[in-house]
């Protein structure tokens, strides 16, 4: 499960590092330039997650959060190749 804050109407697709939550949580930040009207926004999160991990959009989901901010997505895939390609991420933002 990957735990994102989403950002839409960011002015562009983009993937800006770590955020601490005020209660503690860690949490990708993301953003889009797609609005967040009927699912434009999540849709444009999943490809964008899956562009930076190298997996088809297809394996990126939206479990929770459709309408808010912080959104959980899981991705299928191979779990090793998935952890190290977000740990590239994370470390290169």
């Amino acid at each position: 499960m990957l735990v994102v804050r989403l950002t839409p109407k960011g002015g562009r697709d983009a993937i800006d590092g770590i955020e601490t939550l005020a209660d503690g949580r860690a949490v990708l930040k993301a953003r889009v330039r797609a609005a967040p009207t009927e699912g434009e926004a999540n849709e444009a999160l999943c490809r964008l997650i899956a562009k930076a991990v190298g997996v088809p959009p297809r394996d990126v989901a939206l479990a929770a959060g459709a309408t808010a901010r912080i959104k959980r997505l899981t991705i299928s895939g191979d779990g090793p190749a998935l952890i190290a390609a977000l740990e590239k991420m994370c470390v290169t933002r």
